[in-house]
């Protein structure tokens, strides 16, 4: 039996049931979320803050989703197209196990995460149009970041919350080893503007979903 090549609205209607699957569908973790589960119940204000902690980086793995998507997609070499999609699949963990703390903490996620999804697939097509090893550095920049992020939210958790922050470890150290992954298939150092743009970018991101 021949199967059917895909064409340009296979291809098309894949991308956008990507995009609904990630905005809309409770995301499944390979890993267990780390930590133990009867986290005892936090004081009020710090419960708030850990909400509100986690729905940023919920809303950062939404984006993590949406630029690997993005750069899948314009990504030349097929081994550098492998490695986006295998990451992207690391990163649902990442964003299962944000969503289920946040439901543990009896929060939701942000109101803005479709902005920071549709945002994010472009800047990550953009990246991959560049080129592979922009592409690659894109990606070994961005994961640097994100690990400055994330230990600035383990400063800022409560001591207590032990159930956060052995999620964002874990976190920290899957981030470090996409990052040096990125960094050891040649991915090129991009220069000051670009990342200035995306510390900026960044913080615009992190501040709306700290509220919203």
């Amino acid at each position: 039996m021949q199967t059917r090549s895909l064409n340009v609205l296979d291809l098309a209607i894949g991308e956008i049931d990507k995009i609904i699957k990630n905005l809309s569908l409770p995301s499944r973790s390979s890993r267990s979320a780390p930590g133990f589960a009867g986290q005892a119940e936090l004081p009020e204000a710090e419960r708030r803050e850990s909400l509100r902690l986690m729905r940023v980086n919920h809303a950062g793995e939404v984006a993590a989703q949406a630029l690997y998507q993005g750069q899948a997609l314009t990504a030349r070499d097929p081994q550098v197209k492998e490695a986006m999609q295998q990451a992207a699949s690391e990163e649902v963990d990442h964003l299962a196990w944000c969503e289920q703390r946040l439901k543990e903490l009896r929060g939701r996620p942000s109101i803005l995460n479709p902005l920071w999804y549709l945002g994010s697939l472009s800047i990550g097509a953009v990246a991959g149009v560049l080129g592979d090893r922009t592409s690659l550095g894109f990606i070994a920049e961005t994961e640097k970041q994100v690990e400055s992020h994330l230990r600035d939210h383990l400063e800022r958790l409560s001591p207590q919350d032990l159930r956060s922050r052995a999620i964002l470890e874990q976190m920290t150290q899957d981030e470090m080893r996409h990052g040096a992954k990125a960094a050891a298939m040649g991915g090129k150092a991009l220069p000051f503007p670009i990342t200035w743009v995306m510390r900026a970018t960044s913080r615009l991101m992190t501040r709306g979903s700290y509220w919203v």
